[in-house]
């Protein structure tokens, strides 16, 4: 069994922070039903601006808040304002990664969606596994970015 992405939350701002509270991530009940995020499941989350990687459960918010609280030890990790990604895993072989066809959610200022995308592993015309990004609403593929050269700030 393999691990693959299967729900994704992509550069939304914490919008708070709870040493206090018991543990996980509090997330927008509506924005983690439209990604496929379960309540109780585990996630990863990668913060983007300091570079801290965590694991730990989704608590579903208010629906319609936009919020992502950070509780408990978790919430050492992130000032309110931090971009992050939030990212759940499926197990399974590669026929269930191309059968489900995870969503990611782009977030841009005051955690609205920007753009929904989906990720689409298939086989080609020889039987290898390829994929492709496509926009959600209108099913076009998104074009390959390739570095030219590689700036670390």
């Amino acid at each position: 069994m393999q691990s693959f992405v299967r729900a994704k939350l992509h550069g939304i701002r914490v919008t708070g922070a709870d040493l206090n509270y018991h543990g996980s991530i509090t997330l927008d009940a509506d924005l983690c039903r439209e990604a496929g995020l379960d309540p109780l499941e585990f996630v990863e989350i990668w913060n983007k601006m300091s570079g801290a990687r965590i694991s730990t459960y989704v608590l579903y918010g208010p629906a319609g808040s936009r919020c992502c609280i950070l509780n408990g030890a978790a919430a050492r990790t992130c000032q309110v304002g931090d971009e992050v990604i939030i990212a759940s895993a499926n197990y399974g072989d590669v026929e269930d990664v191309i059968a489900h066809k995870p969503r990611v959610l782009i977030f841009g200022e005051g955690n609205s969606v920007v753009d929904r995308m989906v990720y689409d592993v298939f086989r080609d015309a020889e039987g290898r596994l390829d994929m492709r990004i496509l926009e959600a609403a209108t099913g076009a593929e998104e074009p390959p970015r390739v570095a030219t050269h590689i700036r670390v700030a």
